[in-house]
C-alpha cells in the first residue's frame, strides 16, 4: 500500500510543468496498472487526464516521457560560448556515458576569436578537449557570430518584444520603467543582434540535434531589464530541440590529463 501511494505522488509530481494543470493516470481505464507495477509486470502506459477530466493528448504525454526512454541515434550539440569553468562541457559529456544516451555523439561548437586563424583555433580546441578526456565526434569553430542578423530575424525579434515595450511618453520621469524602453534597446543593440545571430547559427547547425546545451548568457546586474533578457533566451530556444541553458561559476570542474 505504501508503494502504491508513493507511486501516485511521484506520478503527479512528474507531470507538473508539462501542462497547464497537473495530469494524473486514469486508473479507471487501467484498473490493474498499479497492481501490475507492484508485481513487476509490464503494462500499457496509463491515460493521463487534466484536473478537469480532459484526456491529455498523446503527443504531450510522449513529450513528457521523452527522457525516460533510450534516446535514438543523434547528437548532443554543445555551444560552449564562454569559459565558465567547464560545467557546460562536463554535463553533456556525463550524459553520453549513460546507457539511455549512449547512441548520441557529442558535437562541440565554439566561437572563433580570429577569423583568419580558424585552423589554429580548431586545433587548439581539439587538443584541449583531449586533455580533458572528453570524447567528442566533431568540433566546429563559429567565426561569424558578430555578423549582422538578417532583417527577417530582426523583425521576428521586434514582434516578440512589441507587447513589452514602454511607450516613449511613459519613459520620462520613471526611474525604472516596467518594460523595455527605446533607450535600452539602443544601448544594448549589439548584444541583442548577437543573440539573434546566435539563433540563426543554431538553426543552421543544430536544428536536428537530439539535445542542445548552451552556455547561459548572464548580463551584468542592472544593465538589462527582465523582459529584454527573457526575450534573448526565448529567441535562442524557440521551437528548437530540447534545450539546456547552463553556466558554471568560473570554478574549474575539468582536470587535465598529464
Amino acid at each position: 500500500k505504501t508503494l502504491i501511494l508513493g507511486f501516485q505522488k511521484l506520478t503527479r509530481a512528474a507531470v507538473v510543468g508539462y501542462t497547464n494543470a497537473a495530469a494524473v493516470p486514469d486508473e479507471a481505464s487501467h484498473p490493474s496498472f498499479l497492481e501490475n507495477l507492484k508485481m513487476g509486470k509490464k503494462t500499457k502506459d496509463p491515460t493521463y487526464r487534466l484536473a478537469n477530466g480532459e484526456v491529455v493528448a498523446p503527443q504531450i504525454v510522449d513529450a513528457m516521457l521523452r527522457f525516460t526512454r533510450k534516446q535514438p541515434k543523434g547528437t548532443i550539440d554543445v555551444w560552449w560560448l564562454y569559459d565558465d569553468g567547464g560545467l557546460t562541457m562536463l554535463i553533456p559529456y556525463i550524459l553520453t556515458t549513460r546507457a539511455s544516451w549512449s547512441s548520441c555523439k557529442l558535437r562541440v561548437f565554439c566561437l572563433a576569436n580570429k577569423k583568419d586563424d580558424l585552423a589554429s583555433e580548431h586545433r587548439r580546441m581539439i587538443e584541449l578537449l583531449c586533455k580533458f578526456r572528453i570524447d567528442f565526434s566533431d568540433v566546429v569553430m563559429v567565426p561569424d557570430v558578430t555578423r549582422r542578423p538578417k532583417e527577417e530575424s530582426v523583425r521576428d525579434f521586434n514582434n516578440l518584444i512589441s507587447s513589452f515595450k514602454v511607450p516613449p511618453e511613459e519613459e520620462d520621469g520613471v526611474k525604472t520603467p516596467e518594460g523595455i524602453t527605446e533607450s535600452e534597446l539602443v544601448a544594448l543593440k549589439d548584444k541583442t543582434n548577437r543573440h539573434i545571430r546566435l539563433r540563426e547559427l543554431l538553426l543552421e547547425h543544430s536544428r536536428n540535434a537530439t539535445f542542445i546545451v548552451m552556455t547561459l548568457p548572464i548580463p551584468a546586474v542592472g544593465t538589462v531589464s527582465a523582459p529584454l533578457y527573457m526575450a534573448w533566451l526565448e529567441t535562442l530556444t524557440h521551437q528548437m530541440p530540447p534545450f539546456l541553458l547552463l553556466r558554471g561559476n568560473q570554478s574549474s570542474v575539468l582536470t587535465f590529463y598529464s
